[in-house]
């Protein structure tokens, strides 16, 4: 359901028809011969102006789009930077487009459509107590994918059976070709975030809804009720989370996935006419307290879940980031590079998109669109850590929109060829019939620890602590041992986020100057089954004061062990967060812990790596933070009481670099 590709072909004709049909041949990942046979033929195809027989206006399409579409013909894909432009009728431009979804027009349309979250778009647009205006999933329609035009509200008043606590969020739309002659429909599948208690069809907590149109932009009709009705959670507290619908269609049938981080990412098979779910279907896909805003796609055989981890509007802290696991089968298990699977309590899941110290923060809830010249781009939210806020209005989080090239390098993808998101001047998509593309791939080179600093560096040899490294409120001497070639130490009922009582204990060396790579591997013994042991925690960090830190831990998240890589920052305004989190790769029975620390642009970047082998190490992402004029690297174990972290060793070392 999610693509429109028989229906395509079956209104096109001559040359158009011709390169529907590979398209079709294309999308279908399982041929994978005729994929790559086909590819070059596309191009050529499409270089050739063969795709601009059709020039006229579609569903929502005019003169302007087709002008647009003759002027591509023989000129270069234009370029285009971040975030994306959504013009207003005003003159304007929208402040944000969370939960982004992407769509094509079929037949003879051109255009590219955009769907939002449920948000305000500007600053000025208020109501009379001063709030801003909510838009009802705002519509914007392109030419060339990166600047869009607003069309209209989907939702310009909610369906009567969601509630008012919210709204309607994180859309999904999809056509569904019309059969025997009749035209086809639009579906807009959207989370209600909450529904009225104790009332039909609902009973309260969030569901998902639907509603269809036979044109991209509307008017929709809304189906009357939920596709997916609240539902108690697994442990029995309360509703669990049905947002961010997912819709895609596998060997004739059509499933929805949808769920966050309470109670899960889950999948159910729909009915024929997409408009309610089967319960007796649902499978778990991810476990809870990890996953929310589900993408999935295939590739070469391989269906890819992608889905986002950790708070999505924290501001200028916000660690929002998604990560990719893949199955043979839609329904899983999926898996991610280490083989961990993200049904395991030990969470699976590779980094996808980080943000990697330019201004972009919070990188997540992506969709991903194809473009004419067979390149995949990765469309999602983030933050401006310049200007995380619209203002005068607290700390409510802009989310812009934002779109960079998506990569495929040994079977699993990587954003502008390991380089994360951008923030200059870049190749745009080919997104009209006729233009020539000019993005290349490039793999972004990765830090890798060089010379080892043998002064900094230990494996805990002997019985006692190396003189370099010193504490900072010094623990009782029973809560720790050196012995063995191993440090152990008690984890503590503290910890180190201000005013928190008491203030665990640090214990740390100087920082080196330059750039440098600050590694341990840990076992921290807190249960791998999920006991719900709530941020215990063992690992790193780079310590300027209890108020200004990184830390990369092996952390325990309810029922789940995650590695987490976490800033403190002090000096924010009054009532702004000042922690911000993200994740990085899965946890082993010992996780290797490292992170890079370089000196670009005038500020200090420190990027997340983990392992569960020790020598293949997966990427996360990048935290820009001023830790004063002499930084400490050390150690922590803290979070609660009753469990010991186990450190085989601290190095530190200079940084090299190399290119996979």
């Amino acid at each position: 359901m999610r693509t429109s590709r028989d229906s395509f072909v079956g209104r096109a004709g001559g040359a158009e028809r011709t390169l529907a049909l590979v398209r079709t041949l294309l999308d279908d990942e399982s041929r994978s011969t005729v994929r790559r046979s086909l590819r070059a033929a596309l191009a050529i195809a499409t270089v050739a102006g063969l795709a601009t027989t059709f020039l006229q206006a579609g569903v929502g399409g005019g003169s302007a789009e087709a002008a647009a579409t003759t002027s591509a013909r023989g000129s270069t894909a234009p370029t285009h930077r971040n975030p994306m432009t959504l013009a207003l009728p005003d003159g304007q431009t929208a402040a944000s487009c969370a939960d982004p979804t992407v769509a094509r027009g079929v037949g003879r349309d051109r255009n590219w459509y955009l769907y939002c979250t449920t948000d305000a778009l500007t600053e000025t647009e208020q109501n009379p107590d001063g709030s801003l205006v909510q838009h009802g999933v705002p519509t914007y329609r392109s030419t060339d994918l990166t600047h869009w035009t607003y069309v209209d509200d989907a939702f310009p008043t909610k369906p009567a059976w969601v509630g008012d606590a919210n709204g309607i969020w994180a859309p999904d739309v999809v056509y569904r070709a019309g059969t025997h002659g009749r035209p086809g429909t639009w579906y807009l599948y959207y989370a209600a975030s909450d529904t009225p208690s104790g009332t039909a069809p609902t009973g309260g907590g969030s569901a998902v809804g639907v509603a269809t149109s036979p044109s991209p932009t509307g008017p929709w009709t809304d189906s009357g009720g939920p596709v997916v009705a609240p539902q108690a959670a697994p442990n029995g507290s309360g509703q669990r989370w049905e947002f961010d619908p997912e819709v895609i269609t596998d060997h004739g049938s059509t499933y929805l996935y949808f769920g966050s981080y309470f109670g899960g990412v889950n999948v159910r098979r729909l009915t024929a006419d997409g408009l309610r779910s089967i319960p007796s279907t649902e499978r778990e896909i991810a476990i809870d307290n990890r996953y929310e805003g589900t993408y999935l796609m295939r590739h070469d055989g391989w269906w890819y879940f992608m889905g986002s981890a950790t708070n999505c509007c924290n501001g200028a802290l916000t660690g929002y980031g998604v990560f990719v696991a893949r199955s043979r089968s839609p329904l899983g298990p999926f898996t991610d590079r280490d083989g961990v699977r993200i049904t395991s309590t030990r969470v699976g899941g590779t980094p996808l998109l980080a943000q990697n110290g330019n201004r972009w923060v919070g990188t997540g809830h992506n969709t991903v669109v194809t473009d004419l010249a067979g390149q995949d781009w990765i469309v999602y939210h983030a933050v401006d850590r310049d200007d995380p806020y619209y203002a005068g209005q607290g700390t409510y989080t802009k989310r812009p929109v934002l779109i960079d090239p998506l990569d495929w390098v040994r079977g699993w993808p990587v954003v502008r060829g390991g380089a994360g998101p951008s923030d200059d001047i870049e190749p745009g998509p080919v997104a009209q019939p006729g233009q020539r593309p000019t993005y290349r791939a490039t793999a972004a080179p990765v830090d890798v620890p060089g010379r080892t600093i043998r002064a900094l560096s230990t494996d805990f040899d002997g019985t006692t602590l190396p003189p370099t490294l010193r504490w900072t409120r010094e623990p009782d001497a029973s809560t720790w041992t050196v012995a063995g070639g191993a440090f152990r130490w008690r984890t503590q009922d503290a910890d180190i986020h201000p005013p928190s009582t008491p203030l665990a204990s640090v214990l740390s060396e100087p920082a080196p100057r330059g750039d440098w790579v600050a590694e341990t591997t840990v076992a921290v013994d807190t249960p791998a089954t999920g006991d719900g042991v709530n941020y215990v925690q063992g690992g790193l960090i780079v310590y300027g004061s209890d108020s200004d830190y990184v830390r990369l831990t092996s952390n325990s998240i309810f029922d789940t062990r995650q590695t987490e890589f976490g800033k403190q920052v002090s000096g924010q305004a009054a009532g702004a967060p000042t922690y911000g989190n993200m994740v990085v790769g899965p946890v082993g029975d010992a996780t290797t812990l490292r992170i890079v620390h370089r000196f670009v642009a005038g500020e200090h970047r420190y990027t997340a790596y983990t392992s569960v082998d020790g020598r293949h190490f997966v990427r996360g992402g990048t935290w820009t933070a001023d830790l004063g004029t002499e930084p400490r690297i050390g150690l922590i174990s803290l979070g609660g009481a009753g469990f010991t972290s186990t450190f085989d060793d601290l190095r530190v070392a200079t940084v090299a670099t190399s290119r996979h």
